[in-house]
């Protein structure tokens, strides 16, 4: 197996082992932040980006989207739904592995990595009975279940919901 291989199948690996959130659109392409969020949203929320950076616990994200250049990809004309891990995700990661996803000539295996956790359309917490199986932007299938009105991502508990932003 690969270098990059093995770093994709670490970080894909946060969703057993940490929180998640998902960052999610509405129809008429506003979005929302579910999950990991503390607190109430801010007053009037900005696009999927400045609610993630005003939330403050997903300042790792943030910086990872900006070296991948999907920042602003972001903050355009949804609907989407983010599966995104916490600050406290990325540091249960392997020491280094940030660290080298980060670097510039890693740039499209971190998009690449950044896009299995984007799902287009709306997919909001209520709306989700039994099992769904939607595509992530990367080209892989997610299974998100709602048993007895706890949500999982591949076996990881989304730990908050539908938080909005514009």
């Amino acid at each position: 197996m690969s270098h990059s291989s093995l770093v994709v199948n670490k970080f894909k690996s946060l969703q057993a082992i940490s929180c998640i959130f998902a960052v999610l659109a509405l129809a008429t392409g506003s979005s929302a932040i579910a999950g990991g969020h503390k607190g109430a949203a801010p007053a009037g929320p900005g696009d999927i980006v400045d609610v993630a950076v005003s939330a403050g616990t997903f300042n790792t994200l943030v910086a990872a989207l900006g070296a991948a250049g999907l920042d602003g990809a972001l903050k355009g004309d949804g609907p989407f739904t983010v599966f995104a891990p916490t600050d406290d995700a990325f540091a249960a990661l392997p020491e280094g592995t940030v660290e080298s996803l980060l670097e510039p000539e890693n740039k499209e295996q971190l998009k690449a990595i950044l896009l299995y956790h984007v799902v287009s359309g709306k997919v909001m917490t209520a709306d989700i009975k039994g099992t769904i199986n939607p595509a992530t932007l990367e080209g892989s299938t997610l299974k998100v279940v709602n048993a007895w009105g706890t949500i999982t991502v591949n076996g990881a508990n989304v730990v908050g919901k539908n938080v909005e932003a514009r």
